[in-house]
């Protein structure tokens, strides 16, 4: 069968991504891809650390970053990611954007974002001032991101957190809902993060966000829609209202129609 027809594969976009070592949930960020992009992964060096805030400073030193992205410009991306939330928050918001220069000097001035300034960015786009906070990790490594978010200047209204030390990817989705609703008080947020890039939540944010009925952000979600932006494209994902306006129009629910018919009592 001749098939010379079809030609060569057609022109790729790439972003590059850096990941800890210990990252395993390189299929979730590809689910936010649109077929003309293509992910080029790498990792941090092995350090025999628990998550802490000791492995986040460890995996986010300025030469470890630079070392990473000089690896990924052998396949010209167009944009550098640094895919670690704790790694890009340990250091303040000053930190996060002496993590970016570092990257983009070290790619030869291409763009880069870290998972918490994606965080930031999305907080601004969605016009959130108060947030809630959902982390698998333990109590400081948890208090460092309120401290994080509340520096940008947004109110933490609520959190749950897991304490865990190692394999984050093999949490269930099922404690990633139960944590959500623990950290959300009803009217008191504009909206959910579920931090961790190791931490699984494709699936869950549709269902969170017809729930609790307001926008639902993670880790991934919120460093792959930042770094494809810089490409002038979008990420792809059903029912996120972070990739799709029309998911932030909540319809109204039975109740609230009664209500309104019924006037206060």
């Amino acid at each position: 069968m001749d098939i010379s027809f079809l030609g060569g594969p057609g022109p790729q976009r790439g972003v590059g991504v850096v990941a800890p070592f210990d990252f395993a949930l390189d299929r979730e960020l590809w689910r936010w891809v649109p077929d003309e992009v293509s992910l080029h992964l790498t990792r941090t060096p092995f350090v025999p650390v628990e998550v802490s805030l000791d492995l986040a400073r460890l995996v986010s030193e300025h030469q470890t970053l630079g070392e990473a992205v000089r690896a990924l410009i052998a396949v010209s991306p167009e944009v550098v990611a640094y895919a670690c939330t704790s790694g890009s928050f340990v250091g303040g918001v000053a930190g996060e954007r002496a993590m970016c220069a570092a990257m983009s000097v070290a790619g030869g001035a291409l763009p880069a974002v870290t998972t918490s300034g994606a965080l930031l960015e999305a907080l601004a786009e969605l016009r959130v001032r108060r947030v809630a906070l959902v982390t698998p990790y333990t109590v400081s490594v948890t208090r460092a991101l309120q401290e994080y978010v509340a520096e940008a200047g947004v109110r933490v209204t609520g959190c749950a957190f897991m304490g865990l030390t190692r394999h984050i990817w093999q949490v269930p989705y099922r404690d990633v809902v139960a944590m959500a609703r623990a950290a959300v008080r009803p009217g008191a947020a504009d909206a959910l993060f579920i931090s961790c890039t190791n931490l699984p939540t494709y699936d869950v944010i549709p269902q969170l966000e017809a729930e609790l009925r307001i926008p639902v952000l993670s880790a991934n979600q919120v460093t792959m829609w930042a770094a494809l932006r810089r490409l002038g494209t979008r990420a792809v994902g059903p029912y996120q209202a972070l990739l799709d306006e029309a998911a932030r129009q909540w319809p109204v629910l039975p109740e609230e129609t009664q209500e309104h018919q019924e006037g206060p009592s």
